[in-house]
């Protein structure tokens, strides 16, 4: 089943608390922490995360385009993340930190650059709960979707498959009405939106219509595979 995470990079941060209920009926909200080091952008922190978890009952899947992860992902999990993303190029121990996240009741999940192949990390991929393909470089929403980036995810739903796991495939980048079956016949199963679903005049009904093309592309992919 596809999952509709949208992103509140693309929301009004003045008013988060209410952005959050104006997609109930998303399956997690994502929230965008930039450092201003490892992407030219600063965001949100710690208590923002804190704040909003108490503001919604969707769960926070926090993506981490930051520095030294290894220190400050798990503080993510403890302030109540459903779900902590790490960047594979930031991170020095990412099966240590994985574990870590795991330990503090949340899903590791590890994302990749555009630039950063999947296979090197094969042998990592039971290590964690989900997958994230960036489709297009981090730092700043509203970017167009990367074509380029289609074969990178049909490459790393087949090595998860291969190993039989069940790790989720986010793709995170230029997500819309006009991409997103491209990336669910890929074989991605949860997508990120921002302005897709923010800039909206229904963000609810966005979700869900996004979340149907989603699942109407991977099952006409599942047919054409003959599964």
């Amino acid at each position: 089943m596809a999952q509709i995470n949208p992103s509140i990079l693309s929301a009004d941060f003045a008013r988060l608390a209410d952005e959050a209920k104006a997609v109930e009926g998303a399956d997690w909200l994502h929230v965008d922490v930039m450092d201003n080091h490892f992407v030219p952008n600063l965001t949100l922190g710690v208590p923002i995360v804190e704040a909003l978890g108490r503001a919604t009952d969707i769960p926070l899947d926090c993506h981490l385009m930051i520095e030294d992860p290894d220190r400050w992902a798990p503080q993510y999990a403890e302030a109540g993340a459903g779900s902590v993303t790490f960047h594979a190029e930031a991170a020095a121990a990412p099966v240590r930190l994985a574990r870590e996240i795991r330990a503090q009741g949340a899903r590791a999940s590890m994302a990749l650059k555009p630039a950063t192949p999947v296979e090197p990390f094969e042998d990592l991929l039971p290590e964690l709960d989900m997958l994230l393909v960036m489709t297009v470089e981090p730092g700043f929403g509203g970017q167009a979707f990367l074509d380029i980036m289609l074969p990178k995810i049909r490459r790393t739903r087949e090595l998860i498959s291969k190993h039989g796991l069940e790790l989720w495939l986010q793709v995170d980048g230029g997500v819309s009405e006009s991409t997103i079956e491209r990336c669910a016949e890929a074989g991605a199963d949860v997508f990120v939106a921002g302005s897709a679903v923010y800039g909206a005049a229904d963000p609810a009904a966005a979700v869900a219509s996004l979340r149907a093309k989603a699942e109407a592309a991977a099952a006409g992919a599942a047919r054409a595979c003959g599964h």
